[in-house]
């Protein structure tokens, strides 16, 4: 998921988010990268209602490998 947010830090604030297994800050149009795990691409919504709740984000972007 991409992640749009002039806070500092905020890929660490990203790791603490369930289902988050990585993420990174970035430059560029997004502030950083969160690496979402789940077994049910179902569950998607529910990490991005989550990571759009924290403080600072502005926006996000999902895209999904399947594999």
């Amino acid at each position: 998921m991409l992640v749009k947010s002039p806070k500092k830090l905020i890929a660490a604030r990203l790791r603490k988010v369930n289902s988050v297994s990585d993420s990174f800050p970035t430059s560029g149009q997004f502030d950083a990268v969160a690496i979402i795990e789940v077994e049910d691409l179902g569950k998607i919504k529910d990490v991005t209602n989550q990571i759009q709740k924290i403080s600072g984000v502005e926006r996000t972007e999902t895209m999904v490998e399947v594999q």
